[in-house]
């Protein structure tokens, strides 16, 4: 193919021709006239096509090593002081708390000023997290609002008012991430998860987690759990690893549809439980990068892909994960951008993760993409909520309008 500038010269040349041929024959006495060649244009440059960096990137770009490894990690400590609570996140750096009964006091205003405490930098505040499902799961035990197991039989509209009224009594305590909308299904009434969820069928969970993430939207950020499902595994993940042959399809077609909808919602943030679908990935979905890839490539899912309590996979007795630390980086190597310990936790838990991260990253083991992508997905939430203050807190994983 004829370059673009080889065209316009040849062009101008025949122009140039085409306009000698109208001209006047020369006479004999006229000096020799020497054509004088076309100037050569100089080639404009490319312009070179300016990439847009988030505050998130530069906020990432900025930090350090040990830094982005501690943003990522999620820690828990049995308290109510305050101070302890302050120095240990001083301390430690991390990038979020999980709130559990030993740390919820005895009313709304002690919690605040708790939740405050963990704030070190106000440009950038950790997740303070909790799993505020309502009735069986409920930290805050004056929230009196209707529980799932309420919600499973009414209408959806239901559910987005109890979790519109959930968020803003999570919000007034300084809580900003809610673990707390069960996307998994489950009409056996003898499965320890069935009182829990939102839904007994794939269509009626749908329907009320959807609802449930509208709820939230501006007040706190959503999270669907325990992502693929735990109704299609039986058995309990605290003590075990829940097992299922479900094919791929299978789970499309069903246990999917709740998570496929709370994704389309805004769900900003997909927690993965300790559930092994053989069928897909012996490992762990927790562990598992099919599984991840599912929920980013096929679900579409951009928000932050958070681990269950990965002391629930020390407790199963499985050899593999006695290792909290190794487990922690093996779940960020998956795909997860944020890594959470409680069971059998201590004050040197979450310093000891970001150790590892670091050393996994120095070694090679875990690629620091990896970890910048986890940090900066992490890093967005943290930063939209200091920019929102106590306004409305926008969804990071929807699409823009227009």
């Amino acid at each position: 193919m004829m370059s673009s500038r080889r065209a316009t010269s040849l062009a101008a040349v025949v122009v140039a021709a085409i306009a000698c041929a109208s001209c006047a024959p020369m006479s004999a006495g006229s000096p020799a006239r020497t054509a004088s060649p076309p100037a050569a244009s100089a080639p404009s440059p490319t312009p070179t096509p300016e990439v847009e960096v988030s505050p998130a990137e530069e906020a990432v770009a900025a930090m350090t090593l040990r830094e982005r490894a501690a943003s990522v990690v999620m820690g828990h400590i049995p308290t109510t002081d305050p101070a302890v609570l302050h120095s240990y996140m001083a301390g430690s750096g991390i990038g979020g708390f999980l709130l559990m009964g030993a740390n919820v006091p005895a009313d709304e205003a002690a919690l605040r000023q708790l939740t405050a405490s963990l704030t070190v930098d106000p440009a950038r505040p950790p997740l303070v997290a909790v799993d505020q499902e309502g009735g069986d799961v409920a930290r805050l035990h004056w929230d009196g609002l209707p529980a799932p197991y309420e919600l499973q039989q009414a209408d959806p509209s239901a559910s987005e008012a109890a979790y519109a009224e959930r968020a803003a009594l999570l919000s007034r305590s300084g809580v900003t991430v809610n673990f707390g909308i069960v996307a998994d299904v489950s009409a056996d009434p003898g499965s320890f998860i069935h009182r829990r969820v939102l839904g007994t069928t794939p269509d009626a969970g749908a329907e009320r987690v959807s609802a449930a993430v509208a709820g939230e939207r501006g007040v706190v950020f959503s999270t669907l759990k325990h992502f693929p499902g735990h109704g299609a595994a039986p058995g309990d993940s605290h003590a075990t690893i829940p097992t299922t042959g479900m094919t791929l399809d299978q789970w499309r077609a069903a246990d999917a549809l709740p998570f496929v909808a709370g994704i389309d919602a805004g769900a900003e943030l997909l927690m993965f439980g300790h559930l092994a679908y053989t069928a897909v990935d012996p490992a762990p979905a927790s562990l598992s990068a099919a599984w991840h890839r599912i929920a980013r490539d096929e679900l579409g899912f951009g928000g932050v892909a958070v681990t269950d309590d990965l002391g629930m996979l020390q407790a199963s007795g499985i050899d593999a994960y006695r290792d909290p630390v190794a487990t922690a980086v093996a779940a960020l190597a998956a795909g997860n951008d944020m890594v959470l310990t409680v069971v059998r936790s201590t004050a040197d838990t979450a310093p000891q993760t970001v150790d590892g991260i670091v050393a996994a990253v120095e070694s090679g083991a875990l690629p620091a993409e990896r970890l910048d992508e986890a940090a900066e997905r992490v890093t967005e939430l943290r930063l939209a909520i200091a920019e929102a203050g106590s306004g409305t807190l926008p969804c990071t994983t929807c699409e823009p309008a227009g």
